[in-house]
C-alpha cells in the first residue's frame, strides 16, 4: 500500500484508485470541463491546487503523456478539452492511468499530476453514464412519486447504495413522500415500497419495545434486501433497529438514531435508539399523527406524569369551551379555534396523543403554549363577547350571582343535564341536580 498526503489511497494487488473528499476539495473546480473551455479550467484549476501545476509540471507534460502511451489523445490537449467520447476508451484510459499512478515514484509530482488526469476522466465517464437530458422529471415506481432534484451543491447520500450523490455531474431524485433518495440509475434496484402507503394504510405504532426474534428465523439475512448478514460482521455486520427489532445490513440501516413510541409509552423513555431507513422515515411521518390513546395502552401513566394530566385538563376545557365558539359570529371571523391548527385533534378529542405531543409534553413546550392558547379561548367567552358570556351559567344550589362556564376550575357540570354548579355546593347537596330532579317530577317541564 501506498499513499500521498493528499489522501490518494492505492492498492497493489487490485490496482483500485480511490479520490477522498479532500481531494475533491482541492480538485472541484475541474468539474468546468463540462463548458469545454481550456482557457477558462486552467485558472481554476491553478486557484484550486497550484502545487500540482508548477512549471516544471508544464514541461514534462510531453514525458507523462509518452509514458501513459496515450501521445495523441486527450491527455495532450488543455483540462476541459477531453475529446474522448467513447465508455470503452475512457475506461481504458483510466486503468492505464491507475497503472502509472502505482509505477511512479511516491509523492512525485509526477504522480500527483497524474491522478489529477485521472480524475478528470472519471468526471466524463460519470457524465457519459448518467445524461441528464434524457431524464424525465416525475417517475413512478413502487407507489414512490419521484421529483427530478435541480439543486447542484447540495451533497446528498443515495438511500438505495449508500454513496454520495454528486449533484453537479448526477442526475438524482427525491420521492415527494418518503422523502427516499437515489441516483437516476438505482432507481430500477429499488425494491421497497414507499413508506407513505404504509401509514396511510395501516397508522399504527409496533408498542412492543424491540421485539427480537433472532438471526435464525431471519435466515441470517436483512429484513429488508435479504443481504446474507452476521454478527461477525462477515459478509455484512448485521445491525438490529431498535423499532422493530430485526436485523439489516449496512446499507438498509445507517445506524441514523430516533425516539422509539414504545419506550415512550411503557417507561416515559426519550433517549433516541438506532433504527434502520425505513424506520426512521416510518417514525418521521408518523410523527405528528395522534394514533395514541393512552388510557388503553397505558392508563397508568397519568399517574406518574404529572404534565400528562394538566395537558388532559387543559384539552378537557377546550372541548367545553369549543360549542361557545361554534355559535359565535365573532369567534369565527377571528378563527379562533385555527390557533390549533398544527393540532387539530386537540379540538376533536382528549384522549387522542402522537409522539410530537409526548415528546413537546416532556420539554415543557406543550404547556407552555397550551396554557396560552386556553387564557385567550377563555378571554373571549368570560370577558370580550357579550353573546358568549349569556350563556353562562348561575348556581341554582347557592343563587349567587356571578356566572360560571364549565371549564371553570372551582366548577362542576351535571353528566345528564349539563348544568353547572360550584363544586362544593354541588358535593355538599351529594351531587344531586336540582334541574334533573325537578325534570324526574314533572316532565313536562324543559329547564333550556
Amino acid at each position: 500500500m501506498v499513499s500521498w498526503s493528499a489522501g490518494i489511497c492505492l492498492s497493489d494487488q487490485s490496482h483500485v484508485c480511490e479520490i477522498s473528499m479532500h481531494d475533491w476539495v482541492h480538485f472541484r473546480a475541474v468539474c468546468a470541463y463540462k463548458e469545454n473551455n481550456a482557457s477558462c479550467c486552467a485558472p481554476l484549476l491553478l486557484e484550486a491546487k497550484p502545487e500540482l501545476f508548477s512549471s516544471e509540471t508544464r514541461t514534462q507534460s510531453s514525458d507523462r503523456t509518452m509514458d501513459l502511451g496515450l501521445a495523441e489523445d486527450h491527455f495532450s490537449r488543455p483540462v476541459g478539452s477531453f475529446v474522448a467520447s467513447d465508455i470503452e476508451q475512457l475506461k481504458l484510459a483510466i486503468e492505464e492511468c491507475k497503472r502509472l499512478i502505482l509505477e511512479l515514484p511516491e509523492h512525485s509530482e509526477r504522480q500527483k499530476d497524474t491522478v489529477v488526469k485521472l480524475i478528470h476522466l472519471r468526471l466524463k465517464l460519470q457524465e457519459l453514464k448518467d445524461p441528464e437530458e434524457d431524464e424525465p422529471n416525475l417517475r413512478v415506481l413502487l407507489e414512490h412519486r419521484f421529483s427530478k432534484e435541480k439543486s447542484k451543491s447540495v451533497k446528498q447520500t443515495c438511500d438505495k447504495c449508500s454513496t454520495i450523490i454528486w449533484g453537479l455531474i448526477q442526475t438524482w431524485y427525491t420521492c415527494t413522500g418518503c422523502y427516499y433518495r437515489c441516483h437516476s440509475k438505482c432507481m430500477n434496484l429499488i425494491t421497497k415500497p414507499c413508506v407513505r402507503s404504509k401509514v396511510s394504510h395501516q397508522s399504527e405504532y409496533e408498542l412492543s419495545i424491540c421485539p427480537e426474534i433472532g438471526l435464525d428465523r431471519q435466515d441470517y439475512r436483512c429484513a429488508e434486501c435479504r443481504t446474507p448478514v452476521s454478527l461477525r460482521g462477515v459478509p455484512s455486520e448485521a445491525r438490529q433497529c431498535d423499532y422493530t427489532g430485526q436485523y439489516y445490513c449496512s446499507a438498509c440501516h445507517w445506524n441514523d438514531t430516533a425516539i422509539i413510541p414504545a419506550r415512550v409509552i411503557h417507561n416515559w423513555e426519550f433517549e433516541p435508539r438506532k433504527v434502520c431507513r425505513s424506520s426512521m422515515r416510518y417514525l418521521a411521518l408518523m410523527m405528528s399523527r395522534p394514533v395514541l390513546k393512552l388510557k388503553e395502552i397505558n392508563p397508568l401513566l397519568f399517574n406518574f406524569v404529572e404534565e400528562l394530566v394538566e395537558i388532559r385538563k387543559l384539552r378537557q376545557d377546550i372541548l367545553l369551551m369549543k360549542p361557545y365558539f361554534i355559535t359565535c359570529k365573532e369567534a369565527m371571523e377571528a378563527r379562533l379555534l385555527l390557533q390549533l391548527h398544527d393540532r387539530q385533534h386537540f379540538v376533536e378529542n382528549d384522549d387522542m396523543y402522537s409522539l410530537q405531543d409526548l415528546i413537546d409534553i416532556s420539554s415543557g413546550r406543550l404547556s407552555c403554549s397550551l396554557t396560552e392558547i386556553h387564557t385567550t379561548f377563555a378571554k373571549h367567552i368570560k370577558l370580550d363577547c357579550e353573546r358568549c358570556q349569556a350563556k353562562g351559567f348561575v348556581c341554582e344550589l347557592c343563587k349567587e350571582g356571578d356566572i360560571l362556564f364549565p371549564f371553570d376550575s372551582h366548577t362542576s357540570v351535571c353528566h345528564d343535564c349539563s348544568a353547572v354548579f360550584h363544586r362544593d355546593c354541588y358535593y355538599d347537596n351529594s351531587t344531586t341536580c336540582p334541574r334533573c330532579t325537578r325534570k324526574k317530577h314533572n316532565p313536562a317541564e324543559d329547564p333550556a
